[in-house]
């Protein structure tokens, strides 16, 4: 699991999104960004995490945040992902693990008794600045934007 927190400069990226195109966090330069790590594509869990953030999209766009969700698969499958899930923002295509390790998401998981490595579902809010505002290591993938929100009008309470 990840040992980046809040108040750490969030780790510089370069990729590309599902159609190809370069994307990196110099894009989100002043703007705040949800970066969201799900282990898979159309799997039950992170379609449901993306839908609650796709339902809550404009809502969200209003509060001045971006979103941006990150996973191991590729520019086709995340291509099939939003096209099936009408999803509003862009998904990063991180095969070779480079922006999954910058934030280090990867590792050990058990799953029905079995152990294998894989993504941990995480979710990072950074600021205009490239700071860290927020970590959500236990995501509530069906209430995931009202998480969000909840925790930072806390943190911008005290």
């Amino acid at each position: 699991m990840t040992n980046l927190k809040i108040g750490d400069k969030a780790p510089s990226f370069n990729g590309r999104d599902e159609n190809g195109n370069p994307i990196s966090l110099n894009d989100y330069a002043g703007k705040r960004l949800i970066m969201y790590f799900y282990p898979k594509d159309m799997t039950p869990g992170c379609t449901t995490e993306s839908c609650n953030l796709r339902d809550n999209y404009d809502a969200l766009l209003e509060k001045g945040f971006e979103i941006i969700g990150v996973s191991a698969d590729d520019e086709k499958r995340h291509l099939k992902f939003i096209d099936k899930h009408d999803l509003p923002f862009h998904l990063l295509a991180d095969v070779n693990k480079e922006v999954i390790n910058a934030y280090q998401v990867w590792g050990p998981k058990k799953f029905m008794g079995k152990e294998y490595d894989g993504i941990h579902r995480t979710t990072f809010v950074i600021d205009g600045n490239g700071i860290i505002e927020a970590v959500f290591k236990k995501v509530k993938t069906k209430a995931h934007t009202e998480q969000i929100l909840e925790e930072l009008e806390k943190t911008r309470r005290t």
